[in-house]
């Protein structure tokens, strides 16, 4: 415990007396002098006022620069780079931008090409905390032709010193010009290998950066071929919230092509994406619903992801169930789809939930079964669920999303010939005829432009839009 109390007492140091001895002692002709104080240096600094730190930057960047006249162990460079690494943690960032706009960074990069040991390490280390704190130094990288380095270094280096250089690809790779090198030099792998290894902070940046780069089509073979899955679905289950969200994101970005929807679900996806979307973050729910959407247009990947969608309706989360239900919602617009949410058993969940106390759920399960409505099976099992007394309920309710997805949803029922008779006592509510109304326009204007469109021939379609103006 009193070393504990030592680690978190506060130094009572004259700072200002501190750096004019240090100024002292760089100005003597005495390499292990500047070795000693600028270790010193290091270790004071999570302690040092960031103003002070600031004035330190150049001189240290000078050392950085000078070559070492002796065989001293660490050497001034290795003890000037460690110390920037240190300073480089502090101000949130400012002093790394300082660090870079010192000039460090290509002293740096020089260095890198002609070092081994411990010095490479340290000035990974420092390269690493410059990249990752300053967007701006990454561009400095890159316009000093480090991407090279870094790439050269990743094929030849030892697997100790690979993290760094992995998690420094990671900040680099945010950059739309890296990533572009990064598809051409057939660096993807390291990128892939960047998501497994490393820092959480990093890892979660990699996967940034291969969602990014899944944008591109001719990517995304490259991505698959190297593991992306695997490991973008790792992160999914061990990461924290931000880096589920960002993995997720990724996965949805690279499942957006047809050829891998099976691999991704096959892969394990679907309950992972199921527990993002019971998690707490908005932007979790809604890439899980996008995702679900995607995989869910092959009919076996329907099936799975309605079972976890019945679960959470089931659950106590009232978050959780009414994103359940708005991708039930989706799904039951599928063609394919609706025997497969009728045989779930989700229909009397669904009816049920109409009476839920939270707004949000009841009007997400009110769109769901208006989308059910329009398949004559689904208006059966809804009906004998209870669904027509409840929406007619509904009509009077607070909620104008909720009245206008009941009137719809009875308006459907009307139009079907074994369950019309049941709602004859809603014909001449407000709310039905004016749906009434609004759907027989939107489906004459659906025919309208059907017939339109079956009258054009080919030259109409394919002309230029300019040639009309």
């Amino acid at each position: 415990m009193a070393q504990s109390g030592r680690k978190t007492e506060k130094l009572d140091i004259n700072w200002e007396r501190a750096f004019d001895l240090y100024l002292n002692a760089i100005a003597c002709d005495n390499e292990l002098l500047w070795v000693q104080a600028t270790t010193k240096l290091a270790k004071l600094s999570k302690h040092a006022p960031e103003d002070l730190l600031a004035r330190t930057i150049p001189v240290l960047v000078e050392l950085l620069r000078r070559i070492p006249s002796t065989d001293l162990s660490p050497s001034i460079q290795e003890a000037a780079a460690h110390c920037l690494k240190c300073v480089a943690c502090r101000g949130e960032g400012r002093l790394a931008v300082l660090i870079g706009e010192s000039g460090a960074i290509p002293s740096l990069l020089s260095l890198l090409l002609h070092s081994d040991g411990n010095l490479r390490r340290v000035l990974l280390k420092c390269l690493r905390n410059s990249v990752t704190f300053s967007v701006h130094n990454r561009e400095i990288v890159v316009r000093h032709g480090g991407m090279e380095i870094i790439l050269n270094l990743l094929n030849t280096c030892s697997d100790d010193l690979k993290r760094y250089l992995l998690e420094i690809l990671s900040a680099l790779a945010l950059l739309r010009e890296v990533r572009r090198t990064i598809l051409i030099s057939r660096g993807v792998c390291f990128l892939v290998e960047a998501a497994r290894r490393g820092s959480m902070v990093s890892r979660c940046r990699a996967a940034q950066a291969i969602g990014l780069l899944g944008l591109v089509k001719r990517a995304r073979r490259t991505l698959v071929d190297s593991g992306t899955f695997s490991v973008l679905l790792e992160l999914l289950q061990v990461g924290d919230t931000s880096t589920k969200v960002v993995a997720a994101n990724a996965l949805g970005v690279i499942s957006s092509h047809v050829d891998y929807i099976r691999p991704l679900a096959n892969a394990g996806a679907i309950p992972l994406y199921a527990d993002l979307l019971q998690g707490t973050d908005p932007m979790g729910k809604e890439i899980a619903e996008d995702v679900f959407c995607i995989l869910a247009v092959v009919e076996e990947n329907g099936v799975a992801i309605v079972e976890h969608l019945v679960r959470i309706l089931r659950g106590d989360s009232a978050e959780a169930k009414a994103a359940a239900a708005d991708v039930l919602w989706d799904l039951a617009g599928y063609k394919h789809l609706p025997s497969v949410v009728r045989n779930s058993g989700a229909i009397p969940i669904l009816v049920q939930l109409l009476e839920d106390q939270n707004i949000d759920v009841r009007e997400k399960v009110s769109g769901a079964i208006t989308q059910l409505s329009y398949n004559e099976a689904d208006r059966a099992a809804l009906a004998n669920s209870g669904a027509i007394p409840r929406l007619v309920d509904m009509l009077q309710d607070e909620s104008e999303e909720m009245r206008d997805n009941a009137a719809e949803a009875l308006v459907n029922f009307s139009e079907d010939p074994s369950l019309g008779d049941r709602i004859s006592d809603v014909l001449n509510s407000p709310s039905f005829q004016n749906m009434q109304e609004r759907l027989t326009q939107i489906r004459a204007s659906d025919a309208y432009l059907a017939a339109s469109l079956r009258h054009m021939n080919t030259e109409q379609l394919t002309m230029d839009p300019a040639a009309l103006i």
